[in-house]
């Protein structure tokens, strides 16, 4: 069944029930030489569809598609919103859909650069309309290699802009749109632990990727997408099951 909002009449969506929806938030940016530079939405959107299919009630809304990319730039063709823009764009969003009656949104980000806006824009929501209700998966990129085997992937834990865990997601759900005899990636070998470099991506690479997409598999990435779904549905399922209420009390004696 169908239930994305660009493809749904007004009629079918107000016969459909949807009570909560789900918004891909993504990039359009260089992915080493082997990507589609729209890889960040359409991985994020793809997924969100999958989860649809699973979930009662969940409207999937049109991606966003441009992000904050600016220390992307050095490689060709970035484009980018300010932080301002994005973080506006995602309020703005967020807010329609309170004004038509959904309180249950889910962000599903695609991109590093958009975690600091989604973060201040669902404060900003949340101080406005307190009884909205806001979940998001901010990096499935790390959380695929939180949930899968440790041994899935090979190098770096399979992190990394276009690299193995990327890529082998990439080629799963859009080979069409993937190169993937141009793959070559840097794993960056001089940043410290346990702190941020709040680095430009160029000087981390000189490729437009990080990590070793040379090792990147269909294979790796259909488990990544089933553990990703399957950790996205079941946490919507259970916030339904409990109306979205995470209200915890002390136990008084």
């Amino acid at each position: 069944m169908q239930h994305e909002l660009m493809k749904l009449t007004a009629h079918q969506v107000a016969e459909g029930g949807y009570d909560k929806a789900i918004l891909a938030i993504g990039s359009c940016e260089a992915h080493g030489q082997h990507l589609a530079s729209g890889t960040d939405t359409l991985v994020s959107y793809m997924l969100s569809c999958k989860v649809a299919q699973r979930v009662s009630g969940l409207l999937v809304l049109p991606p966003v598609t441009v992000g904050y990319s600016a220390h992307y730039d050095a490689f060709p063709c970035s484009l980018t919103l300010s932080y301002d823009t994005i973080t506006a764009v995602i309020y703005d969003i967020l807010e329609s859909c309170l004004r038509n009656g959904i309180r249950h949104v889910f962000l599903m980000n695609g991109h590093d650069g958009n975690i600091a806006p989604m973060e201040i824009a669902s404060r900003k929501i949340k101080e406005k309309y307190p009884e909205a209700r806001i979940a998001a998966l901010p990096a499935w990129w790390v959380t695929a290699g939180e949930l899968l085997p440790p041994d899935t992937f090979e190098v770096w834990g399979g992190l990394g802009h276009a690299g193995e865990g990327e890529s082998s997601i990439a080629y799963h759900l859009f080979p069409q749109w993937c190169e993937p005899q141009l793959a070559r990636g840097v794993v960056p070998d001089r940043l410290p632990e346990h702190i941020e470099i709040k680095w430009d991506f160029a000087e981390l690479t000189d490729t437009a990727a990080t990590g070793d997409p040379t090792r990147a598999t269909a294979q790796k990435g259909a488990q990544m997408e089933q553990v990703l779904v399957d950790c996205v549905a079941q946490a919507l399922e259970q916030l339904d099951a409990c109306g979205w209420d995470y209200t915890s009390t002390a136990i008084r004696k």
